[in-house]
């Protein structure tokens, strides 16, 4: 990884976290929306949001085969961008004001930028990870209980 301190885990990487905190500011801010767009505008702009930080978390479980880290990693790049859509009709309908549309499209816009230099340098992130960051094994065998006996 030319050395570069290797993260550990996808939420170690910044685009993940700040892809936390925009879909965060956008559930806080979508409370104030109203009640009829609940199945509509709501649900849209705050799914797409989420799924940001869920494609990176599956492109970085994809990273050990190149393509298929990138495809994910594009995924998530086009959910921040269906997500600047939202935002931009939630300002046409005039549930934000335009200070608050400037905020969230730069979040998005800053998200985008760091997932297009992961993509471009895919390379840095792929291929077999060391040993040492693998998540911890878990059992496959649950030990018998002693009382549970056919005696």
């Amino acid at each position: 990884m030319s050395g570069l301190k290797h993260a550990g885990s996808f939420r170690d990487l910044i685009v993940y976290q700040k892809s936390r905190v925009l879909a965060k500011e956008i559930k806080i801010l979508t409370q104030s929306f109203p009640k009829d767009e609940k199945f509509s505008l709501t649900d849209q702009v705050r799914r797409s949001s989420r799924a940001i930080g869920a494609n990176i978390a599956e492109s970085w479980s994809k990273r050990r085969y190149e393509k298929h880290f990138i495809s994910k990693s594009t995924d998530s790049d086009g959910e921040q961008m269906e997500t600047q859509h939202w935002i931009g009709t939630a300002l046409d309908c005039e549930y934000i004001d335009q200070g608050a549309h400037d905020l969230l499209i730069a979040k998005c816009l800053e998200i985008g930028r760091m997932l297009n230099g992961m993509i471009d340098k895919a390379d840095m992130f792929c291929g077999e990870p060391p040993r040492g960051v693998r998540e911890e094994a878990g059992g496959y065998f649950a030990e018998p209980d002693p009382e549970d006996t056919d005696d």
